[in-house]
């Protein structure tokens, strides 16, 4: 779903910025070859909408609590040299692969478990000193990327490791190989990654220079080195650098992902002694905040500014473009809201309070159509106390009608000792301490979607993972 940047700061990074990966319908005049092998990759057939809403309602209707995994095992992973991994720790990452479940723990274990057996694999730190940051499964050639420090570094470097799925459904992790090894991934550097081009995108902090990477193969394309470039976003085909401010404005140039070449330069006028709120690139269109200003949205074909006002649209926390509808999300203030660019709001959603204030993505899950969001968000109040704790709900919506199609809560999962539960369930290692529904839904911190597997994987505070199934 995401493209996501992993900083080489020793605390784990909160910012990151979500593309959902589906192709642009409009062309940016120059940008025809990079969108047209975007269409040529990413075209499929639409489902008919209705139909779409009642088979998302059918899916969801008997999800239930089946499996409950365990990221903390202080005996099973030896040698433990480090102290912080002794302790329970909040599970900040889930991504699923090829029936294997992977779930990263604050502390920076992180587990495999197989979906077939209910078993743990094995957890991916390869050596006792490597704390995991972050996970990204590259599709491209079906493996899993762990981005990690270490301690004998003083976890001051950024390293990426490739491993096939197949070698860790083995227990083989010797089989990876590390990337990027040339690159000096010290703070403030950065590794970014890019489902939707698959592309990667480095930035050396010691010798001020990007670079573009293949994510197919890992060849390295081209560099990029300005020292005046602040910021670089990804779009579909494109890249948006962004420079220095100034006195006139900022200063921006749109590149070709494929080769770096320059398709456009040009200087967006900004308020002075104004600080920016963002500055973000959807295709053709421009979106620019100032603080106490409004939006402008700005079709960079021809200069043309839409304006919405700052009472209309106030700055959100995080965005998530929608590129097979031509809309993006805003979150804010635990809410969600849908828009278009023409600075119109298409939807607010009826029954989708985030519990998170923080908007942290990875409880956010957008399907591959683009039609639902499904979140962990905070109970109705009229509903009856779950639990002695502080339980949530975790709620499927349509992202054009804002319509609540189902929502899993205590009231509506079984508990995992009752009948029905109770034969799909094998006792392991990794399976052996069962939570009710209600404790499931306490304090969950990262939630994925299985959209082939038609399950919901959900981590709390506790480092446990929990299988929501029908």
């Amino acid at each position: 779903m995401e493209g996501r940047r992993i900083t080489a700061s020793p605390r784990p990074c909160s910012g990151r910025r979500v593309l959902a990966k589906k192709r642009p319908r409009s062309d940016l005049d120059g940008f025809v070859n990079s969108v047209k092998k975007l269409q040529r990759r990413e075209i499929s057939s639409r489902r008919d909408r209705a139909f779409s809403m009642s088979d998302a309602q059918e899916r969801f209707r008997n999800i239930h609590l089946q499996e409950e995994y365990d990221t903390h095992d202080p005996k099973g992973y030896c040698p433990m040299k480090l102290p912080f991994f002794r302790k329970r720790s909040k599970i900040i990452e889930i991504v699923a692969a090829r029936d294997i479940v992977f779930a990263l723990a604050q502390s920076g274990v992180c587990g495999a478990f197989s979906r077939e057996t209910n078993e743990r694999i094995c957890f991916l730190n390869v050596c006792p000193d490597e704390v995991i940051r972050s996970l990204f499964y590259n599709k491209n050639n079906d493996s899993l990327i762990t981005v990690s420090v270490y301690a004998s570094d003083n976890f001051s470097s950024l390293k990426c490791r490739t491993t096939r799925i197949e070698y860790i459904r083995r227990g083989k992790l010797d089989a990876g190989f590390p990337l990027f090894e040339s690159e000096s991934l010290k703070w403030p550097g950065f590794v970014e990654f890019d489902d939707v081009n698959a592309k990667v995108l480095t930035y050396s902090a010691q010798d001020r220079i990007y670079k573009v990477f293949d994510l197919k193969n890992y060849a390295m394309l081209y560099s990029i080195s300005d020292e005046n470039v602040q910021e670089i976003k990804i779009s579909p085909g494109i890249m948006l650098l962004i420079f220095k401010k100034t006195p006139g404005g900022v200063p921006l140039k749109i590149l070709s992902i494929e080769d770096g070449t320059v398709l456009k330069s040009f200087c967006h006028l900004l308020h002075r002694n104004k600080k920016v709120d963002f500055i973000e690139q959807f295709n053709e269109k421009l979106l620019v905040k100032q603080q106490n200003e409004n939006l402008q949205i700005r079709d960079v074909r021809n200069g043309d500014i839409t304006e919405v006002s700052r009472t209309e649209f106030m700055t959100p926390s995080a965005f998530i473009f929608l590129y097979e509808n031509q809309l993006f999300l805003t979150f804010r203030d635990r809410t969600v809201a849908v828009w278009n660019f023409r600075g119109e709001l298409v939807t607010s959603f009826e029954d989708h309070l985030l519990w998170h204030p923080d908007c942290n993505t990875n409880n956010i899950y957008i399907t591959s159509d683009q039609d639902l969001i499904i979140s962990y968000c905070k109970a109705e109040s009229d509903e009856p106390p779950l639990s002695d704790g502080n339980a949530g709900s975790i709620n499927v919506s349509n992202i054009l009608t804002g319509k609540c199609l189902a929502k899993i809560t205590a009231s509506n999962s079984l508990h995992p000792g009752d009948d029905r539960c109770r034969s799909s369930m094998k006792a392991s290692a990794s399976s052996m301490m069962r939570r009710s529904a209600a404790e499931a839904l306490e304090d969950i911190t990262a939630l994925f979607y299985d959209e082939d597997r038609n399950e919901i994987y959900t981590g709390n505070k506790l480092g446990l993972v929990h299988v929501w199934s029908n």
